[in-house]
Order: C-alpha cells, then structure tokens, then sequence
C-alpha cells in the first residue's frame, strides 16, 4: 500500500510538473513585443478617386472562420479559401479607401497559416497599419475535443489605407480584472490604434477598437479611455471612431450610449429608430459595429451595413462615405 501511494504521489507531481511547463509554454510569445505595432508602405503604386468623397469600412473579419468562430468543428482550409475570396471580391466592388479590420489573422493554426492583411492589402492598400493583439504559441481553445484547440496565433487589428498614414499609436485597454490566471494568460489584448491618415492634405484621425465582449464592466472602463482619446483628438482633427463595440442599443445600460449621446458625433448607418443588424451573419440579431465621426468636419454622404459579405464572418461591416465640412 505505501508503495502505490508513493507511485501515486509520484505521478501526481509528474502531472503537475508536465502541465505547468506546457502552461508556460504555451501561453508565451512568439514574437518581440517591439513587433506588436508597425506602420508599413507598400512599393506598388494605387489608385485613388478624387471626387471629394472618401469612404471607410470596419469589419470584425472573425479570422475569416464565418459561423464556425470559436466552435469546435473541422475548419478545413477550403473553408478559409472560400470564405477569403469572397472578402476580396466584395471589397473590390465596394472599393473603399480606408479598411479597419478586427479580428485578422497574420500567421495561426486556426486558419492554416495565411497572413490574412497581405492577402487584402494586394487589392491596393499601400499603407499599413497592424497591431498584434494576440500572440500565444499554442491557444487550447476550444477546449474539447484538444483535436479542435486553435494552436499558434498571432492575431490582431489593421488599419489599410490606400492614404498615407502617419502617427501611429498602439494602445492597449485595461484587462478584465478578476479573470483568472489561467485565463489572463492567454488573454486577447483589447486595443485601440489610433493613426493619423492625410487625405487632400488634411490630416484625420482614425481610431480602430475592439471592446471586451465578455465582461460589461470592463467593456465601459475601455470605452471611458477610448473617449479620451476620442476628445483629445476630435478637439483639433477631423476624427472617426469605428470598430466592434460589442454593445448593442437593447442591450440594459450599454456602454455605447454614451456615444449615442454626444454632442456633435455621428453615426454612420444607424438612427435610433432604423438600424441594420451587423452580428452574426445566420441570423442577425445584434447590432455591435459602428462608425462614429466628428459632424463639424465631416459630412455623411451615405452610410450601410454591407451585407454582400455574407457569412465571410461572424460580423457584417459598415461602411461611411463622407466628404469634409467646408
């Protein structure tokens, strides 16, 4: 009996050793941190229109994966290949001079290793802006079967622009604070990159985020400090604001209101009474996307939910066309 009990303990403290080395293991880094925000220019040459209206589009591209994000079923790359060619066409027909992307993949498992901003920026995109936000060497997500875990990803945001972009600031929200240590671990980093885009030689400030879906309270603290920067900003620039909010108008006291709200912002697509639905793509039920501007110095020539993506994603995008305030 001593003996077994001894094995016992043994392999108990074996287990314990195996799984806090592959903890470890799997929730760092594989890039330098220094890497996690760069501003890039294209050589190739791209051609823009210039008859005074511009547009933009936010898009939560969900890596690509459409209805099967975050659920474990077979994404074979096919998936991926269909899904990514769709994104190009539509986005072709749209041809928007400024793409806010979340959720975009540069190098994971989960979706075979395509740089998903290269393959987008070749329809034009001279200039780049890219933010790591999640870089774990191996994701166990979803948690079973271990078959479906997502492996290495290196995710994050992009701002595309066919404009030169200046300026770049990579911000990191405030992480939620009673998640637990196995869960902070691998923690997607909520950001907001903020970049200046000079069009007709006026400088705009384009602030691209993606809030905390899970926890409310966490959620408001992220936008309170995107506001900031929002007002620092918007006092001297032509400012948009866009992303994925992952708040909706019905929701009990969402956080967005306070955007609703505000003086002098608009917002792109959307009227208290008459709104399109961006979450999910099956069965729209949500509204969580947004583009807000400052009315002083932009005009909203027009602005949609693009629904001619389909189920590329999980979410549908927005898209504003406006021109400045004279």
């Amino acid at each position: 009996m001593k003996r077994f009990l001894s094995y016992l303990v043994g392999l108990l403290v074996m287990l314990l050793l195996i799984s806090t080395v592959f903890f470890y293991w799997a929730s760092s880094s594989t890039l330098d941190s220094a890497s996690y925000a760069s501003l890039r220019q294209n050589s190739f040459e791209t051609a823009v229109d210039t008859d005074s209206v511009y547009s933009i589009v936010t898009y939560n591209i969900g890596y690509l994966s459409g209805m099967t994000n975050n659920k474990a079923v077979e994404k074979p790359k096919s998936l991926f290949d269909t899904h990514l060619k769709r994104v190009l066409g539509a986005l072709e027909k749209v041809n928007p001079d400024i793409i806010a992307l979340q959720e975009i993949d540069y190098d994971a498992e989960r979706s075979h290793q395509v740089n998903q901003e290269e393959a987008i920026e070749k329809l034009g995109y001279k200039y780049i802006a890219k933010g790591v936000n999640w870089d774990e060497r191996y994701l166990p997500f979803p948690y079973w079967p271990p078959s479906m875990h997502f492996g290495k990803v290196v995710s994050g945001q992009s701002i595309l622009s066919k404009y030169p972009l200046k300026d770049y600031e990579r911000i990191v929200l405030p992480r939620v604070e009673d998640s637990p240590f196995y869960r902070d671990a691998f923690y997607l980093e909520r950001l907001l990159q903020v970049v200046k885009v000079t069009i007709e030689n006026r400088d705009v400030v384009l602030l691209n985020v993606h809030l905390e879906a899970f926890d409310k309270k966490t959620r408001a603290i992220q936008l309170a400090a995107v506001m900031k920067e929002f007002k620092k900003y918007s006092a001297s620039y032509p400012t948009i604001l866009l992303g994925d909010f992952n708040s909706d108008p019905k929701y009990t006291d969402p956080v967005v209101q306070e955007l609703f709200d505000a003086p002098g912002i608009g917002n792109a697509a959307f009227s208290k009474d008459n709104y399109d639905l961006t979450f999910d793509t099956a069965k729209p039920f949500e509204r969580l996307d947004y583009i807000f501007f400052t009315e002083k110095t932009l005009l909203e020539v027009e602005g949609k939910v693009l629904k001619e993506f389909g189920q590329a994603s999980d979410h549908l995008p927005v898209e504003l066309r406006f021109k400045f305030v004279k």
